[in-house]
């Protein structure tokens, strides 16, 4: 089995901490470079996806078995933070959001855009929206605007400022005032677009938290998994043989993937239930290929993780 991970953040969340296992997987491997990108510019070409952008909107639809029909975008809960002179943007990944306050933010704004638009929540920091007329909305997601100036003149703008008013009085936010913690008073609208027709997919099944990864695995009649815990509960649900896609966040605490994930990713490859194990760091443009034989390779020594970015 050739077992395919994709870890943004890896090498930039492990700076300053060791990681044991995986920095074996990395040293002993082959590493090859690319253009740095991120992690949805990377399933939008793995899935060899053609077109102006990736329709992130229609593909989390998907990926929770909504219909994905109308003008469909992502709708990402953000905090927007005045600075001295400009806006700039704190995305969802650095704010701690509950499942009931982004369904009562939800409700609320259903209510309020009744005909106009209408917002689902995937999870607490992923959220999607059908719109009743096509708007011109951002490519990427808040996380690679976090902390730059937010520039005016979109054909959203309207209708992101009226989200702003509407959020700013919410009862969910006056009590997250009361406690100190960043509001949620705008949301990042991003990845519009129709539902892709033919995706391409070199993996027998995709297995990941993010739902764009797992609408195209639905899109690409690929098997689509939800993460489980670790990676003993995820091979022991894959076959012996194929190509498998994992997607992982590497700005999740780094200890938690280490153990979770690298030392029994490497235990599998050194027993022989992986026969390949490939880890992509798309926003660093680098990646590691490791067989079995390479584990051998023993003057190839450890080094932290951070030193392999550019």
């Amino acid at each position: 089995m050739h077992a395919e991970l994709v870890v943004p953040g890896l090498l930039a969340a492990a700076q300053g901490t060791r990681l044991p296992s995986a920095e074996l997987l990395l040293a002993r491997g082959r590493s090859s470079r690319a253009e740095r990108v991120s992690v949805e510019r990377w399933l939008y070409e793995a899935f060899g996806l053609e077109g102006d952008g990736l329709p992130a909107g229609a593909l989390t639809a998907l990926a929770r078995g909504d219909a994905a029909e109308g003008f469909l975008v992502r709708a990402d809960p953000v905090h927007l933070r005045l600075m001295r002179e400009h806006v700039a943007i704190v995305p969802g990944a650095a704010l701690s959001v509950s499942r009931d306050e982004a369904q009562a933010l939800a409700a609320a704004i259903n209510a309020h855009f009744a005909g106009r638009l209408e917002v689902r929540v995937a999870d607490p920091l992923r959220w999607w929206a059908r719109l009743a007329e096509p708007l011109e909305v951002n490519r990427e997601p808040a996380l690679e605007h976090a902390g730059r100036e937010l520039r005016p003149g979109g054909a959203g703008d309207a209708l992101a400022t009226e989200i702003q008013m509407l959020l700013h009085a919410h009862p969910v936010n006056e009590a997250r005032e009361t406690r100190g913690e960043p509001t949620v008073n705008g949301l990042w609208l991003w990845g519009g677009g129709a539902a892709p027709k033919q995706v391409e997919s070199r993996w027998q099944s995709v297995t990941a938290d993010d739902p764009v990864a797992l609408g195209l695995a639905q899109a690409a009649r690929s098997r689509g998994r939800a993460l489980p815990a670790s990676a003993d509960a995820w091979l022991e649900r894959l076959p012996e043989d194929g190509r498998q896609l994992l997607v992982l966040d590497g700005l999740r605490a780094p200890i938690a993937l280490e153990q979770a994930w690298f030392a029994p990713l490497l235990a599998a490859l050194r027993d022989g239930r992986i026969g390949m194990l490939t880890v992509h760091v798309p926003d660093s443009g680098v990646s590691f290929e490791t067989i079995r034989g390479d584990l051998r390779r023993f003057w190839r020594r450890r080094r932290p993780l951070a030193s392999y970015r550019e």
